[in-house]
């Protein structure tokens, strides 16, 4: 069935319950052009989402049109803030899509208010706004518009290579306002990158969006992360990714290890266990018990061995977190992005459904029904 065939206002049995209780769900669509997912699309209330006061974000506002990311990455740190919707951090967070169908509209209003301080704005920080339903819902150019009339300086994270399509807008936006697009790129291992973030453009498309923007007269940094212990933390692996991103003309890279937050851990290491069993006692170690950050000492090393490369490859670039601007950022510095955004309480998660999430770490493979994860 088609969007065109799929009435307003009709209950659907695709609507989880979670779903089913909010009452800003407009309809849930399935179409043969998305095979196995579903769009659940709300009315949203809301546009911007006000960073935490005592946070360390160098924006102030977020801007997330979807929930869920077909992306896939099994490393995303925004998984559990699936379970808020009674969905699961897996599964559902990569097949069951919120649609905030109404978001630019809403936005520019909230924009108009007298009291908007035209703080810096964020995409990309929790779900990406260019993964692959934004090419049906279109709900990226009508954010831009909004943000540059506003006066809003803002910044786009993505592994999408639909930035593209955007790109008018984006050189129009960047007259009006500061403007900072920053492109994920992780794996530069073809295999690797197709069973770790399996709905994503390839590394070799996504430096073409690089170089692109870079084309369009726009700064583009690279997130080179997460580095992930044991598989691409090789001398080799690195040195030809930072050479790709160099001949891209990237004008800066960030790079950190792989952290596995508390929800995000047990669908990770049930990847592991499937893709690289000779690894889980490692991660085991690495990761001990709660623990969702690589060990000082890896991450020590871990930057011993990049910042060399580096320089030879002369990238301006940081370690997550240490607050440093990236080159060519017109006016925002990326610093701990990934790491410090999509925060939650998992408490307030607890009682939800987790129907599909993985018995003790996922490792063996299992998948048990109605019972939290045993992290470590």
């Amino acid at each position: 069935m088609r969007w065109s065939g799929q009435q307003l206002g009709v209950e659907n049995d695709s609507a989880l319950p979670g779903l089913a209780r909010l009452n800003n769900l407009v309809r849930s669509v399935q179409t043969p052009e998305f095979a196995g997912m579903t769009f659940h699309e709300v009315v949203a209330k809301s546009a911007l989402n006000k960073v935490p006061g005592q946070s360390a974000m160098p924006f102030g506002y977020t801007i997330n049109p979807y929930r869920g990311c077909s992306h896939a990455c099994t490393y995303c740190f925004a998984r559990p803030t699936h379970t808020y919707l009674d969905l699961d951090a897996g599964t559902d967070f990569d097949s069951q899509i919120i649609v905030k169908i109404n978001v630019a509209e809403v936005l520019r209003r909230e924009l108009a208010k007298p009291s908007w301080g035209r703080h810096p704005v964020a995409l990309g920080t929790n779900t990406d706004p260019y993964q692959r339903a934004e090419g049906r819902y279109k709900l990226m150019p009508g954010i831009i518009e909004a943000l540059a009339a506003s006066g809003t300086p803002f910044s786009i994270l993505t592994k999408g290579t639909l930035l593209r399509r955007d790109l008018g807008l984006l050189v129009e936006a960047s007259r009006a306002v500061p403007v900072d697009i920053a492109m994920s790129i992780a794996v530069y291992d073809d295999e690797l990158q197709q069973s770790i973030e399996p709905g994503t453009p390839s590394a070799k498309a996504r430096l073409a969006t690089v170089r692109a923007v870079r084309d369009a007269g726009l700064s583009c940094s690279v997130f080179l992360m997460p580095i992930i212990p044991h598989l691409t933390d090789t001398t080799t692996h690195l040195d030809r990714a930072l050479a790709m991103v160099k001949e891209a003309g990237a004008t800066g890279v960030m790079y950190s290890a792989l952290h596995l937050r508390p929800g995000v851990k047990p669908w990770f290491m049930q990847w592991l266990g499937r893709e690289h069993p000779e690894l889980v006692a490692e991660y085991r170690s690495m990761y001990f018990g709660a623990s969702s950050y690589a060990p000082k000492e890896y991450r020590a090393w871990l930057g011993r061995r990049i910042r060399p490369l580096m320089a030879r490859h002369r990238l301006d670039g940081v370690e997550e977190g240490s607050g440093v601007a990236l080159a060519g950022a017109p006016g925002l510095k990326w610093a701990d992005v990934a790491s410090s955004t999509g925060r939650f309480d998992s408490s307030r998660s607890a009682h939800r459904r987790d129907a599909s999430v993985p018995n003790g770490d996922g490792a063996d493979g299992t998948a048990g029904a109605g019972h939290p994860p045993t992290l470590f």
